[in-house]
């Protein structure tokens, strides 16, 4: 499993709530961007987790993909790839689709949300068909080798919404378990973690973590490793109210 944590939003030139989707329509905005630099500190995460309405038609998914899809090509993006959710455990959220992306700051970030192309598939191809979206960012607490896995790759996103009274002290020591998680489990090609500094748009969960596979095989041989797994969950239990765990394929083309 892995985890995320929440705070202050950073500072953007657009309002971005999550809380009430009604309110999101007004003032949503997502991420993503590529850069060609050998050296990258401080790499930004950015998921984004969407649930498209049940009725919706194929053609008009395929639409909103595609067009996310097509943000890799603004400047701050470092990697972006938008596909359908291979398998989500969450009791109480079912979102359909994933959005990931990275970028080298969270100015980078800003500069992508604000971004009029953005805006507009948001816009024109998101809001319409989506009845619930779920943004968390993280500050990645190692610089993730390659920025853009390829096509087949597989994520294993974990999100930890933590209990009022965890202290910073517990908080940091689950992500101290997070972290050893890479050299517990083989298979694991990179792993990130940190603490959300998106709340508003992350439906209370704090902490969050990508894992990347070579593929779903390697994915689901790691998921068999109990005794790790296992442990994990004991360490964190009692200091969580909520987790979502989303498994993502990097699509080997668009649709």
């Amino acid at each position: 499993m892995l985890c995320l944590k929440a705070r202050p939003l950073f500072s953007s030139p657009f309002p971005l709530s999550f809380s009430s989707f009604n309110h999101l329509k007004k003032s949503f905005t997502l991420s993503t961007r590529t850069s060609k630099s050998s050296t990258v500190m401080s790499i930004i995460e950015h998921v984004v987790l969407f649930k498209v309405k049940g009725d919706t038609e194929q053609e008009k998914v395929n639409a909103m993909l595609n067009n996310l899809n097509g943000l890799v090509s603004l400047d701050p993006v470092l990697h972006l790839t938008a596909g359908p959710v291979h398998r989500i455990k969450s009791p109480i959220l079912n979102f359909t689709h994933m959005l990931h992306s990275r970028y080298k700051s969270k100015e980078d970030l800003n500069t992508y949300s604000a971004h009029p192309e953005h805006q507009r598939v948001v816009k024109e191809n998101v809001i319409p068909i989506c009845d619930d979206i779920m943004a968390v960012d993280w500050v990645a607490d190692n610089d993730p080798t390659p920025l853009s896995p390829p096509p087949g790759s597989a994520f294993k996103v974990t999100f930890l919404k933590l209990k009022e009274s965890v202290s910073n002290e517990v908080q940091g020591g689950i992500l101290g378990e997070i972290k050893g998680v890479k050299e517990g489990i083989s298979g694991i090609q990179q792993m990130t973690c940190g603490e959300n500094f998106s709340p508003a748009r992350a439906k209370g969960f704090s902490l969050a973590s990508v894992a990347v596979f070579g593929g779903v095989g390697e994915m689901e041989a790691a998921v068999g490793n109990e005794e790790c797994v296992n442990l994990q969950k004991q360490k964190v239990r009692d200091n969580v109210d909520g987790v979502i765990v989303v498994d993502y394929v990097v699509p080997a083309s668009s649709p």
